[in-house]
């Protein structure tokens, strides 16, 4: 055995590459869009992941055009426009009562409309690592007393 102790990697950084990795999947053509979300249990467990796209059996926006795109909508505004599902609520929805008391990893702050069905789903942690551009979301998760931390990870290379 080695003189050194190998050291391993934290959870939440192991947790937000996950994240990471689960966003190749994801089939929003806006630049700097593509998320990925892992819901993980009090015992370590990944109970379920998603990332962001159009709702099953519709076209996806490569195909179809970016709504949001064609008519100029800036980030963070009027995301009832986009026809996509957002990583976080695409984790929920198969999560089911596994979400419960466990911990989400979003590889970015999730939006006001997910914080929502974050607190419903009754996830205690969330954990991100890239800004968005509106806050409401960040405000209601503290306000209720869901604990947000954010974790800086260099984003891994795709594995395509």
């Amino acid at each position: 055995m080695s003189d050194e102790i190998r050291k391993r990697t934290p959870r939440d950084i192991y947790y937000m590459k996950l994240a990471y990795v689960i966003s190749e999947r994801s089939t929003c053509i806006r630049n700097g869009r593509q998320i990925g979300a892992v819901i993980v249990n009090d015992l370590n467990h990944i109970v379920s992941s998603g990332y962001n796209g159009n709702p099953r059996n519709m076209k996806h926006c490569e195909e179809i055009g970016c709504i949001r795109e064609i008519l100029q909508i800036p980030s963070g505004t009027k995301m009832e426009i986009c026809t996509g599902v957002h990583a976080e609520q695409n984790a929920i929805i198969q999560a089911g009562p596994g979400a419960l008391d466990a911990t989400i990893y979003t590889t970015i702050l999730p939006c006001n409309t997910c914080a929502k069905m974050i607190i419903n789903a009754g996830i205690k942690r969330v954990v991100y690592c890239e800004d968005y551009p509106e806050h409401m979301g960040l405000e209601l998760l503290r306000e209720l007393g869901v604990k947000v931390d954010r974790v800086v990870v260099e984003k891994p290379p795709r594995i395509s």
